[in-house]
């Protein structure tokens, strides 16, 4: 019964138009601040004085400390400090478009530790209802000790502003600098020399009907100018698209890079509407791909059946099983006169090629893809096990069978049966390339030990290394 409740879901996510497994727990939130670490815990804050809090990035329920209210946070962790920044009136609520942008920090944003506290910093930029300008929706960006601010909306301009790591408060004398217009809930990158402007296109707060989607141009200088890919500046408008609405889930904003280290790079957002969730604003963590130089939203791996490809070797993960011919008359093909009639020939069944298997453990290699049944995969998000920093722990199993992908001491094998043993549940996440790292649960949080080809045929565990091929793989629709 289990794994045909697994088989049934596996079905219903492969639809088309089906996107793989969300947040765990009660992850409403609206406007949420880029995810920070604090004691061991996740927090995010949203608009108004509440925030998320998650002990493993999967699951997250309400939590967290913020006082001042305001709209649209944004955190950043600097030394022993955590700074908050929040508006203060603006966005047009109450017919207005005066704000004030404000600072505090606390040592720890766990209220239980004996290092909570905030403190004021300050106002750091502000408008005054008149002027181009609405100061909402900050943004921080530490890159070569120095400290950035971007905020601002649709009203005007968005713009930056140099503020001191070491308090928090705005640089003496400095200017804010126009840097975009037609965007939004902006965020800030520094990769390669290049600074990158993201930016929310597109309307909001209006459930499944929003169009909000994140946009990004990038510049040799936190100040501009920047541009889009076409190299249309955004100051007159433009943006490259980084990622909108998909599946259930509509209206994409409020984008916060989480990097991970090894390649691994996830980005938080919102989405303005999830439709399992009757509409509501929910949080949401993605993978973040980079092609030519941009960033990219890439996706959870969504259930269904694949090939697993190492990309050392080419080679297609397998059970470790001889080979069953499909019965066939190769010479008399070759020879067959070109009018020969033809007609289609079946693929090799399950049943065929299962008849020779051992019916223990069987052991995992790599070799040439043939579309046989022992190299069909089916990966499946496993209801109530959890995940790790917004992606679900999976299952993978030899399509139309039990047998699972495990883990025995050191090695990587196979078992008859899954059971929703912690030795039998996999991560899967997406790397920066958009290949995949496969990573056992029984990991844990720490060092990771993740699959990786030894030499051509060889799966094994061992500590992933992100400079190499050996531990990435590929997901095919066979």
């Amino acid at each position: 019964m289990k794994y045909a409740a697994i088989a049934v879901l596996s079905a219903l996510l492969a639809l088309p138009g089906a996107a793989a497994a969300q947040l765990g727990g009660e992850p409403i939130i609206h406007d949420p601040s880029t995810i920070a670490l604090s004691d061991g815990k996740y927090y995010t804050f949203g608009t108004g004085r509440g925030g998320l809090v998650s002990e493993d990035g999967w699951t997250w329920h309400s939590g967290g400390v913020r006082p001042g209210g305001g709209v649209a946070p944004d955190i950043i962790h600097i030394g022993d400090r955590y700074y908050v920044a929040y508006a203060v009136g603006g966005g047009g609520m109450n017919g207005g478009h005066a704000s004030q942008i404000k600072v505090m920090w606390t040592h720890s944003l766990d209220p239980s530790s004996p290092a909570f506290g905030y403190h004021e910093v300050g106002v750091v930029a502000e408008s005054n209802g008149i002027e181009d300008a609405d100061a909402i929706d900050p943004a921080f960006l530490l890159a070569d000790g120095r400290l950035w601010l971007s905020y601002g909306t649709y009203f005007g301009y968005i713009r930056m502003v140099e503020l001191d790591p070491a308090t928090g408060a705005r640089r003496a004398g400095n200017q804010p600098v126009d840097i975009a217009i037609d965007m939004e809930a902006t965020a800030l990158l520094y990769r390669d020399g290049y600074y990158y402007l993201l930016g929310t296109h597109g309307t909001c707060c209006d459930g499944p009907n929003s169009s909000y989607n994140i946009r990004v141009g990038r510049s040799r200088s936190p100040t501009g100018p920047f541009v889009d890919h076409m190299g249309v500046p955004l100051l007159k408008g433009g943006g490259k698209l980084v990622v909108a609405g998909r599946g259930r889930r509509y209206g994409a904003g409020h984008f916060g890079l989480v990097d991970l280290g090894d390649g691994l790079e996830k980005f938080s957002m919102h989405y303005e509407a999830d439709m399992d969730r009757s509409g509501r604003s929910v949080l949401a963590i993605e993978p973040l791909l980079w092609k030519d130089g941009w960033p990219v939203g890439g996706e959870n791996l969504a259930a269904g059946t694949y090939e697993i490809e190492s990309q050392r070797s080419g080679g297609a993960l397998e059970l470790a099983v001889d080979d069953t011919r499909i019965a066939f008359d190769a010479r008399r093909s070759f020879f067959a006169p070109p009018n020969t009639p033809v007609s289609p020939i079946a693929n090799q069944t399950l049943g065929e090629d299962q008849a020779s298997w051992p019916s223990g453990p069987i052991k995992v290699d790599l070799g040439d893809y043939m579309i046989r049944p022992h190299q069909q995969w089916t990966v499946t998000p496993v209801a109530g096990a959890g995940g790790y920093f917004g992606a679900p722990y999976y299952s993978i199993v030899i399509a139309g069978t039990g047998r699972a992908l495990a883990v025995s001491g050191d090695t990587v094998t196979t078992v008859p049966t899954f059971t929703d043993a912690p030795e039998q549940l996999w991560r899967i996440d997406q790397l920066t390339d958009g290949t995949y790292r496969i990573t056992p649960k029984v990991t844990g949080q720490g060092p990771s030990r993740a699959l990786i080809a030894v030499g051509a045929s060889t799966p094994a565990l061992a500590p992933f290394d992100p400079a190499s091929v050996v531990g990435r793989w590929a997901f095919k629709r066979p």
